[in-house]
């Protein structure tokens, strides 16, 4: 029997106290990419207002979307994570909602990032968002060999 669907938790700011747990979780969604502690850690200094974060029921993060403020109407999705066993459960989604309209209360006209071609749920989720993929589809070898991303972009 299918564990049964939770409602999507509540975001919030993430903390330094989050640390343990932003890199348990970034480990667990991006097991073959993760960050490092003091990547993640400066990221988190540099843009704690922009790096949401949802706990499970026992008080452990489920999932974050790091986004960056605004420079000349321009911002980026950096990050969404949602570890492996609360994915489809629409915490992306309420992520990455309250994430743009913070970006757009902020000033951003345009939010744009990169995914991987072949993440067929996450590319539907941002294209449900109103996202659009570049037109000149694929960028090979864009995050070093075989990490080939699109790029998609938001008018916000």
């Amino acid at each position: 029997m299918p564990a049964p669907s939770l409602p999507p938790g509540r975001p919030r700011e993430a903390n330094g106290q989050d640390m343990p747990d932003l890199l348990r979780l970034d480990g667990a969604a991006f097991p073959d990419d993760p960050m490092r502690n003091s990547t993640l850690r400066q990221l988190l200094d540099m843009y704690a207002d922009h790096l949401l974060v949802i706990d499970d029921d026992d008080g452990h993060l489920c999932a974050y979307v790091l986004a960056t403020p605004p420079y000349g109407g321009e911002s980026w999705i950096f990050s969404l994570g949602v570890a492996p066993a609360r994915r489809r459960k629409g915490l992306g989604r309420a992520l990455m909602t309250q994430a743009l309209d913070i970006l757009r209360a902020d000033g951003a006209r345009i939010v744009r990032l990169w995914v991987e071609p072949t993440n067929e749920p996450a590319r539907a989720l941002y294209e449900s968002l109103g996202f659009l993929p570049d037109p000149e589809g694929p960028h090979l070898d864009h995050f070093g060999p075989g990490a080939h991303r699109l790029g998609m972009t938001l008018k916000l």
